[in-house]
């Protein structure tokens, strides 16, 4: 679950409880206070706490038992891998943070997937940034930020200039959404030719494309990640705890 730079009330106190049991506040095996003891103590609503430790239940940090409360876990072994995911990755680091160069900035017809991933009509006009990431001297992915042509309205989005921050803090700051969290589907295929030429690939070498739509809280399709990467240079590794 994704927290917005200004987090809500829910995510502030997701943040706090896991600082509390970092720190040994709330050892492993402890009852952790409950639902009107924390109420009390953060002057905040039933829903915001109910929130938060369902948020630290579903990340391993606390356990519920029947009838008795919930126990303290620890930090759990998968929060230590820090690691983000492409798509996540691109909205939250600056442009410039990252070598490359732009390839394509403007409206253009939505491609079936990016028309469904975005709930528009197929082939209606969408805005695309399109950028070329270069690591070592070598094209690596390309990357394209898709979005309804109002959202990209009014940014720098528009600009051919590296963006100095995230796709996520500059739509907020500009255009008041926030991103809640983000659908990731992965597929494979055989690169277009300019996608060939412009990444450097060898003949018949498949790409891995990497879609993340990413939603508000309401499920509303804000915008779309799509990072290519050339199936020779990378792989994508992920890791998850075992229900």
């Amino acid at each position: 679950m994704s927290l917005e730079s200004v987090p809500p009330k829910y995510a502030q106190l997701v943040q706090t409880l896991q600082r509390r049991i970092e720190s040994g506040d709330y050892p492993p095996g402890t009852l952790l206070p409950s639902e009107n003891q924390l109420i009390q103590e953060f002057s905040v609503s039933r829903p915001t706490v109910v929130a938060a430790l369902r948020v630290l239940r579903e990340q391993g940090w606390i356990e519920s038992q029947q009838g008795k409360g919930r126990f303290v876990r620890g930090r759990p072994a998968m929060a230590s891998i820090e690691q983000k995911r492409p798509g996540q990755a691109y909205l939250t680091k600056p442009e410039a943070a990252t070598a490359g160069e732009m390839v394509g900035v403007g409206a253009v017809a939505a491609p079936n997937r990016i028309a469904v991933l975005l709930n528009v009509q197929p082939q209606s006009k969408v805005f695309v940034r399109r950028r070329l990431i270069v690591r070592e001297g070598e094209p690596t992915e390309l990357v394209a930020l898709w979005l309804p042509l109002e959202l990209s309205e009014g940014t720098d989005l528009t600009s051919g200039e590296p963006l100095r921050q995230g796709f996520r803090e500059h739509l907020h700051a500009r255009k008041g959404v926030r991103f809640d969290h983000i659908v990731e589907q992965i597929t494979a295929r055989m690169p277009t030719a300019a996608e060939a030429e412009q990444l450097a690939m060898p003949k018949n070498t498949p790409l891995l494309a990497v879609f993340g739509a990413v939603r508000e809280a309401s499920g509303r399709p804000l915008a779309v990640v799509e990072v290519l990467l050339p199936a020779d240079r990378h792989e994508l590794e992920d890791a998850y705890p075992v229900a």
